[in-house]
């Protein structure tokens, strides 16, 4: 990878440059974090570890062909071990496996390119004119910041020059590490080694944006600042209030209870996050501002084909766009094929229609 990409990428939790945002209304950014639920505990949440099954397929099909597809989320217990009868019997019949869609962006730069920008990327993250933290934001917030700091981060002065963008990222992830949570609990590795112990080819699903003149691209960065404060403050809300329904959430997949996890609570930090390098000065100049629409038109159009292609295939795609009545697996629904929900998910928004949960164990023998 590209050593200034993940700069201007701003890499939210996962290990990609830029997985599929979940598509919320744009009341989403601005609004309050949802409050938690009654029953969601507050003190010191236990999360699941050891070996866990995960929740069960979405089944997709059309005219004697299938489309198994297993949804991820993030965070997860990072101390679970994911083992699943049901997508290693799956994986064994499946002609390929559609990845997560994400972007995938091209700069052609060589190693010399590769040299003289590596300077800028990282002065990209930092702050411009050389202002730390507390001069890029009202008082109230940043002590907000120093708390969750000390807690978390420890005495490291040199983030107090990030751009608060990066400085909210880096909390998260300590955040989420010592609350025994990971971002993907190795969930796509897993399904990378069984696809690869059954001899399944693995059909990246990507945007891909061509960076043509990075070195404008990163100047056009740092002139026109992304919405940093935003996602700040929505990360500060979801480790100060959400860790315990994130928590439950994790638990929820791990566990399989999809019924838990379609009533729990998303901060929609990750939204915000996104919505700052979208709305920024340069997204439209990188080809940014309409990602949302492009990844979901990339996966429609690898699934469909998968549906033409396989008898049997199998894809990844986040929790959100299976639970959401207006996500992917709706628009597949509403473009005539037939859905499926797991075992145990009753009258799912998106996948409802008459037909009666599946189990791909039996299904699949």
């Amino acid at each position: 990878m590209r050593p200034w990409i993940p700069l201007l990428c701003f890499a939210l939790a996962a290990p990609v440059l830029l997985a599929a945002p979940a598509q919320v209304p744009s009341s989403a950014t601005t609004a309050a974090p949802p409050p938690v639920p009654a029953d969601v505990p507050l003190l010191a949440p236990v999360v699941v570890s050891g070996v866990v099954t995960g929740p069960g397929l979405w089944k997709v099909s059309r005219d004697g062909h299938v489309l198994w597809v297993l949804g991820t989320l993030s965070p997860l217990p990072g101390h679970m071990q994911w083992e699943s009868h049901e997508v290693q019997q799956v994986l064994a019949q499946s002609q390929q496996v559609l990845l997560e869609p994400k972007i995938r962006l091209k700069a052609d730069i060589g190693f010399f390119g590769k040299l003289f920008l590596l300077p800028s990327a990282y002065g990209a993250r930092k702050n411009p004119d050389g202002k730390t933290l507390d001069q890029v934001m009202d008082a109230p917030t940043y002590a907000r910041w120093l708390a969750l700091k000390k807690q978390y981060i420890g005495d490291d002065r040199g983030i107090e020059r990030w751009r608060p963008l990066f400085a909210a990222q880096e909390l998260y992830r300590k955040a989420l590490k010592a609350n025994g949570l990971s971002g993907d609990g190795g969930v796509p590795g897993a399904v990378a080694a069984l696809a690869k112990r059954d001899g399944v080819a693995e059909t990246p699903v990507e945007y891909r944006v061509e960076i043509k003149q990075p070195r404008a691209a990163l100047k056009a960065f740092k002139v026109a600042a992304p919405s940093d404060l935003e996602c700040f403050s929505r990360t500060l809300d979801s480790i100060e209030h959400d860790l315990p329904a994130m928590t439950a959430r994790a638990n929820a997949w791990a566990t399989g209870d999809l019924q838990a996890l379609r009533q729990l609570p998303d901060s929609h930090r990750r939204d915000a996050c996104i919505a700052a390098i979208t709305s920024a000065g340069f997204a439209h100049q990188l080809g940014f501002d309409d990602v949302p629409a492009q990844l979901q038109a990339a996966w429609l159009a690898a699934a469909r084909k998968a549906l033409v292609d396989d008898a049997s295939s199998f894809a990844l795609l986040p929790m959100d766009e299976l639970l959401s009545p207006t996500g992917y697996i709706a628009k597949l629904k509403a473009q005539g094929y037939a859905v499926e929900p797991p075992i145990g998910l009753d009258d799912a928004p998106a996948a409802s229609g008459g037909a009666a949960p599946v189990s791909a164990g039996s299904a699949a023998r």
